[in-house]
Parts: C-alpha cells; structure tokens; sequence
C-alpha cells in the first residue's frame, strides 16, 4: 500500500489538547512539508467545518460497507461516533512526496503502531490538566453536558495510555503553547533530517513565523 517516503506522523491526544493549533503552526512553517490524512467520520459536522476538508463526513451504513471492504488503516468508536483513516487518504498524501499527517485517536494508535508497512512518528500531545480540558471544552460551546463528561472520561484514559512509556516515540507537554510548539517542531525536524540522510526525500523549506 504504502510506498517507500517519508514515514507518517501520527498526532494524537485528548481533545482540547492544542493539536490543531500545534499543526497549524506545523503546516505554516513548513508548508511544503506536511499533508493532512482526512479522516472519515460518522459524526455531524460542526459549524465551519467542510466535507473532504475537515473529515469525509458518512453514514454509518457507508462506513460498516468501507470497513468491511478493507478500506481503512484504523477506525474507532469515540463518543459515540466511527473515526477512520482510509488507505486512499494516507495515499493521496504520500502521492505527492509529503510527510502524511494522521490526527487519530488512541485505539487508532494502537493498530497502527502493528503496521509494518506505515511504520509512523508516534507524538502524543499531553494538556496541562483535565481542568484545563473542560474549561477549553466548554469554551467551545459545541458540547452538550453528557458529551462533555464522556469526553472528559475519555481524556483521562488517553492520557494514561500517551503518557506510559513506550507508547509514543515523545510526549508533548503543552502547557505552555510556543514551548510545545518549538518541542514538536525540533522534534519532527531531527526526524526527517535523519530520514534524509538515509536517501529519503522530504523537503525542509521553511517560512518563518510572525513570533520567532
């Protein structure tokens, strides 16, 4: 499936926990580097987000059929919801020489870190706190009560499992956001400046950003 390139990056952790900031900043500062892997979802859309952009936005029936049909990587049940990565997504990425980017969750972790073939950068992105967690949740105003809660207990198991040693290749700790992000940033770097020393071509380009 997967050709021989830069090897993938998987991001995972609680939500709340600054990944989409954190990739931002990624994708900004290296812009010819990253591609994001869009994951298919059974979930609705929230405001703002698009089809094929934010998530493959399906029903459930379409995702049992993929499923079954070997589509996809990894898929898990979160909150309630399917998440998956299909083998085109992670494809299409590696197809234009790029360094495929997965934001996935925990039980998507643990099947792809058997994968031979994906052989991922493992980073786990570790919140200050669960308070902290509920209080950006609930600045998002796009949880019910119950939904919040289940996330909240959800974190709590995420964070055991990121945190254990082994799991992930680091752990990000963002409690301070421009620290976590020059320890991402130095970390992913080190990575494919070591895969390009092995023949592997990614590009470094970089543009700086407005507060280095």
């Amino acid at each position: 499936m997967v050709k021989q390139g830069p090897r993938p990056l998987v991001i995972c952790g609680p939500s709340g926990s600054g990944k989409s900031t954190l990739l931002k900043k990624l994708f900004k500062e290296f812009p010819d580097t990253f591609g994001f892997s869009v994951s298919h979802t059974t979930r609705k859309p929230r405001p703002g987000e698009e089809n094929a952009v934010h998530y493959h936005f399906v029903s459930v029936e379409e995702m049992q059929a993929a499923i079954e049909n070997g589509e996809f990587i990894e898929t898990a049940v979160f909150s309630g919801n399917m998440y998956g990565t299909s083998k085109q997504a992670v494809e299409n990425v590696q197809h234009q020489g790029k360094v495929c980017v997965l934001d996935i969750e925990i039980e998507g972790v643990k099947q792809v870190r058997n994968s031979d073939r994906l052989n991922p950068l493992l980073v786990f992105i570790n919140p200050p706190s669960v308070a902290e967690l509920e209080r950006r949740l609930r600045g998002r105003q796009t949880e019910t009560e119950e939904s919040l809660q289940k996330r909240l207990n959800t974190a709590r198991v995420e964070i055991e499992y990121g945190t254990t040693t082994g799991n992930f290749d680091v752990v990000i700790h963002n409690n301070n956001l421009k620290q976590a992000y020059a320890d991402l940033r130095d970390f992913i770097v080190r990575e494919l400046e070591t895969q390009q020393g092995q023949g592997i071509n990614v590009s470094l380009n970089r543009v700086p950003l407005a507060d280095d």
